[in-house]
């Protein structure tokens, strides 16, 4: 009699990636090294392009007319969860994120496909499409086509167009001194992301960063276009404290940062102590530690604000007067996790004090 054939193992899409998510990022010190290096990316004197390469915004913007500007951006990584499904929503949530952090409204996208031909079957790239549709249709958006390549590690993007009014642009160079700084979204999802790859993440803390990475930033544009801010960018894989520098040298400003007001997901800080770091946060903390002033703060604390995150909430600059007002604003759609976590000061660019 024949033994019944044995169920197939179950394949978890993490084992096939050296990083998760956003953590397979170049670091900014490793982008920066290239980029010098490159010899025809000088930025083109075209007055219709807006934002361009010279500040490392999210996306960059061409004027077409002047009520109307096209937004572009790419971004694609490894898995970060085991589910196809939830790898294909969370990548694309995340590229979409890039045109939100503009004040723009996503219109259409590419899928970015990096899939073997053999190890991994075609119906789990299949199921990673539908999740990047379905969050492409929950921002109002088409997918109109892609591009796919053979490659042994699984990878998978959008290529993203919005628009956006020339006069609402939002971009990482226009904080102004004494600026609260607002997050949308709690810390740790790189942390989450290391333990799941390692076997250890708890199911109920995976929920959560699955939530998290799968909602889309919309509601941080609009309370950000509603209030008024002076910047904005989102908080992906160089971490809180690697998007923050950005910001504050695009602006010729220096910040102040209080820790204990940084919300962070419940759970992460255990694991975090048992060893849970990606190699992308220690990347982004060597990067940004000749500019911060730590005063103390422990390690664990230092690792967290440089945490890799992937689809990651958006970091706001705006007067402190409106400051409490964005706060409502974000917590009436969607986003009640949301903070002040420091200001801007006078200072040399980029240079960020914790306290």
């Amino acid at each position: 009699m024949l033994e019944p054939a044995a169920e197939p193992a179950e394949i978890r899409l993490t084992a096939f990636s050296h990083g998760a998510g956003c953590a397979c990022k170049l670091s900014p010190a490793e982008l920066r090294t290239v980029l010098g290096l490159v010899r025809g990316l000088d930025p083109p004197a075209d007055p219709n392009l807006l934002v361009g390469l010279d500040t490392a915004d999210d996306a960059a913007v061409y004027r077409l007319r002047d009520d109307l500007a096209v937004v572009f951006t790419a971004d694609f990584f490894t898995p970060i969860v085991d589910d196809p499904y939830d790898f294909g929503r969370v990548a694309a949530t995340n590229a979409l994120s890039d045109v939100y952090a503009m004040g723009a409204t996503p219109v259409m996208a590419l899928n970015l496909v990096a899939w073997p031909r053999e190890g991994l079957p075609f119906e789990l790239l299949a199921r990673t499409l539908d999740g990047g549709a379905a969050a492409v249709r929950g921002a109002g958006a088409l997918v109109v086509g892609g591009h796919s390549i053979d490659d042994p590690e699984p990878k998978y993007g959008l290529a993203v167009v919005g628009t956006v009014d020339p006069r609402a642009v939002l971009t990482n160079a226009g904080a102004r001194p004494g600026d609260a700084l607002v997050l949308t979204k709690p810390l740790g999802l790189g942390v989450i992301s290391t333990s799941l790859k390692r076997g250890q993440a708890p199911p109920a803390l995976l929920d959560e960063a699955v939530r998290l990475m799968t909602t889309l930033n919309d509601g941080g544009r609009d309370a950000a276009l509603e209030v008024g801010v002076n910047a904005a960018t989102d908080v992906t894989g160089f971490g809180l404290l690697g998007h923050l520098r950005e910001m504050l040298v695009a602006s010729g400003l220096a910040a102040r940062v209080d820790p204990s007001r940084v919300p962070v997901i419940d759970g992460v800080r255990e694991l975090l102590a048992a060893g849970m770091v990606a190699g992308g946060t220690q990347r982004n903390h060597a990067f940004v530690d000749p500019d911060v002033d730590w005063a103390g703060l422990p390690l664990d604390e230092q690792l967290l604000l440089a945490d890799a995150q992937t689809s990651g909430g958006l970091l706001l600059a705006v007067d402190a007067g409106r400051a409490g007002a964005l706060v409502a604003a974000l917590g009436r759609r969607g986003t009640p996790a949301a903070a002040v976590i420091g200001h801007t000061v006078e200072g040399t660019p980029g240079r960020i004090g914790i306290r």
